[in-house]
């Protein structure tokens, strides 16, 4: 089994290119799909000429609405999520897609260390996935993921924002699909600690925290 590697990515010109051709490079995938969600450089046009199918976004959608986009535009029997900021580490996620097409798992996970920040929202995830689940993960909020389709489908559709990764773990758990980390070594660019930083973190942390409760709500709702 091969998969389809959809790529968000907003303002990656300089690393879109490699992640685009080691993803190509790496054999796991038949096609890659970045969608250019609202960039304001040459992301689309670096990614294109790597060889990725492009899917441009007038306006920025967040995270989970750019994966929504290229999801919907393909269909294959298992998808690769990747970050656009991977560069030449991207390949390394062939052993994800190796996990879900041995039958091994349903939804393998990237675990991997972070450089950056203060895990924050690392640690709400965690917390809030095993209080909802009884399962504790060590990169909750990895966004570089090998999914079959019908676990895809199951946990569909996906929040638009930064708690796409938390909905899609909590709810295949939910569902009875096997959920497993898979150490990679990856480099991406790390969220530093300016103004800048620490706004995408409290962002990040209050999309993880809102997802969180909705998940709860929804379980207390459907008992």
């Amino acid at each position: 089994m091969k998969a389809v590697a959809i790529v968000p990515a907003y303002n990656e010109e300089g690393r879109v290119g490699a992640t685009v051709r080691s993803l190509l490079e790496s054999g796991a995938v038949d096609r890659v799909v970045v969608v250019d969600d609202g960039s304001k450089d040459a992301t689309g046009a670096e990614a294109e000429a790597a060889g990725a199918a492009v899917i441009a976004l007038r306006k920025n959608r967040g995270k989970g609405g750019a994966l929504t986009e290229g999801i919907a535009a393909v269909d294959a029997a298992a998808y690769l999520l990747a970050d656009a900021d991977l560069g030449e580490t991207a390949g390394r996620l062939a052993a994800l897609v190796e996990r879900v097409a041995s039958g091994g798992a349903h939804l393998a996970i990237a675990q991997f260390d972070t450089p950056g920040g203060f895990g924050l929202a690392k640690g709400l995830a965690r917390a809030g996935i095993r209080l909802l689940t009884g399962e504790t993960f060590k990169s909750p909020l990895s966004g570089q993921r090998a999914i079959a389709r019908e676990a895809l489908d199951a946990v569909w559709p996906l929040p638009v924002g930064w708690g796409v990764e938390v909905a899609m773990t909590v709810k295949a758990l939910w569902k009875g699909f096997t959920v497993v980390e898979v150490p990679v070594e990856l480099t991406h660019r790390a969220t530093g600690r300016d103004a800048a930083g620490f706004l995408h973190r409290g962002r990040q942390c209050a999309a993880v925290l809102r997802t969180l409760c909705e998940l709860g709500l929804s379980r207390g709702r459907a008992r």
